[in-house]
């Protein structure tokens, strides 16, 4: 079994690559085309489950006035399109977990796969931080903000800086929320630089960081690969990392840089467990 700490990478433009693992993604054309069709049967299975179950649901909960129904069917919806892509998911580190503690979840971002992911398989529910554009997309940007979605700016800094302080707001008041902290895909083999935004959050709002490792999500469905494959997702969940007593920036810059190195290390491991998943 090689160890972690002799797996080649590099750094280029503050982002960590592991060589190795972007080798994987050399395929032949055999397996690009069967990649490109399961790629496009996986986007058509999401666009479906959004045109069939997306109105009736929708507007059923708002006429009710019950927009509370709408989170478990979400839900369904999302740990079904991974189903239908063939996807399984394998969750590792629950146990560190207090089930009674509001957590910021902070993982990488490598796939489409890993907002369903982590907002599936947390095991609670939780409000997600993601990009503006989602709510441009039919039927998605207007159930978003029901399901504790909350849409982020990152072109305008001071729209950016309301909106973490309208999800601190959120967090002190017991909902634990889910970050992809280098603020977009990142790609195969790739970790970006983490943004400060959500270790602020967690500061202020007084609760621990979870690192969330999401393991092989960029094997199955890669930024700018075109191509996806059925298999096994790897979720991994480190033990949480205090916040207490931290306000400076160079507490942020350190809390920061521990997390990203704690999930950077977990990563490097998913050449030894590749044949356990």
């Amino acid at each position: 079994m090689q160890n972690h700490s002799d797996v080649p990478s590099e750094k280029i433009d503050g982002a960590t690559f592991d060589q190795e693992r972007a080798r994987e993604f050399t395929i032949n054309w055999g397996e690009k085309i069967l990649g490109r069709l399961f790629y496009w049967w996986s986007l058509s299975v999401a666009a479906l489950l959004l045109l069939i179950f997306g109105p009736p649901v929708l507007i059923i909960s708002l006429l009710a006035r019950r927009p509370d129904w709408i989170y478990p069917w979400a839900h369904w919806g999302a740990r079904n399109w991974l189903r239908l892509s063939g996807m399984r998911v394998i969750v590792r580190g629950r146990e560190h977990l207090d089930p009674n503690q509001t957590y910021i979840f902070i993982s990488n971002h490598r796939s489409y796969l890993d907002t369903a992911t982590l907002f599936c398989y947390v095991g609670r529910p939780i409000g997600i931080l993601a990009k503006k554009e989602l709510t441009r997309v039919p039927i998605l940007g207007q159930g978003m903000i029901y399901v504790g979605v909350v849409p982020i700016d990152r072109s305008n800094r001071a729209r950016a800086i309301e909106t973490l302080r309208e999800a601190t707001k959120k967090v002190r008041a017991g909902q634990s929320f889910g970050i992809f902290a280098e603020g977009t895909r990142a790609f195969p083999g790739q970790l970006l630089p983490f943004k400060k935004g959500p270790f602020y959050m967690a500061i202020e709002a007084g609760v621990p960081i979870v690192p969330v490792a999401m393991k092989n999500t960029d094997r199955l469905m890669g930024k700018g690969t075109g191509v996806a494959r059925p298999g096994a997702i790897e979720m991994v969940f480190l033990p949480p990392v205090e916040t207490r007593g931290l306000s400076t920036s160079e507490d942020v810059e350190r809390l920061a840089h521990k997390v990203r190195g704690m999930i950077a290390e977990e990563l490097n491991r998913v050449s030894c467990d590749r044949e356990k998943i």
